[in-house]
């Protein structure tokens, strides 16, 4: 079996399940199309935690993806595929997207680049964010708009450039300083905020 071959009996099993069951994919829809939020949540909230490594790991996560982005799109220059609904027949697909070139998964680095950075500074959280990672790359198999090989070079993409960045974004002075300063100009805003209301409480008493 070639390649080209594994690639498509992989995804056939794989979104197959959604026919079989069914009950399973409103799951499968809100885990492709709105985790992303949940991602989202979740880096707001490390970021204003004002932890100075929960910051650095954010840096990371964003300078990662910003990374595995420019690679992601020199690897669709090499590669190029459509989305599975549009090459293949019988797809279940359950979400609508745009034909174009979906190798690799945008998403796919999106997760992995932030997943693995939470993951290299958090070990002990390892298991929860390449699961969660695992998930969103698997559900867009299963929605029918990813074949497995863009969710597998999207995943690869983000962990190399996850772990490049984590042995050399922390270690470069500048990035130290600026995130110092923003965190001065934090706290001269937050100050003038409290100064603020603490006024406008006074002036309606």
């Amino acid at each position: 079996m070639s390649l080209t071959e594994s690639n498509v009996h992989l995804f056939r099993m794989i979104n197959d399940l959604g026919k079989q069951y069914a009950y399973l994919n409103p799951a499968a829809i809100f885990i492709a199309e709105y985790t992303v939020f949940i991602l989202a949540l979740a880096v707001i909230v490390v970021w204003f935690t004002r932890n100075e490594r929960g910051r650095m790991m954010v840096v990371c996560g964003m300078t990662t993806f910003v990374i595995a982005e420019m690679m992601g799109t020199l690897a669709g220059r090499l590669h190029s595929n459509n989305q599975p609904f549009a090459e293949l027949p019988h797809v279940n697909q359950l979400i609508e997207k745009a034909v174009d070139n979906s190798f690799p998964s945008d998403h796919t680095i999106l997760f992995f680049s932030f997943c693995v950075s939470f993951w290299l500074f958090n070990r002990g959280w390892q298991v929860l964010w390449i699961m969660l990672a695992s998930l969103v790359g698997i559900s867009r198999i299963w929605v029918g708009v990813h074949f497995p090989a863009d969710v597998l070079a999207g995943a690869i993409i983000s962990i190399i450039a996850g772990w490049t960045v984590y042995m050399v974004v922390p270690k470069i002075s500048l990035v130290h300083t600026l995130l110092a300063r923003y965190e001065k100009y934090e706290q001269m805003v937050s100050s003038t905020l409290t100064k603020s209301k603490q006024k406008n409480r006074r002036n309606f008493k």
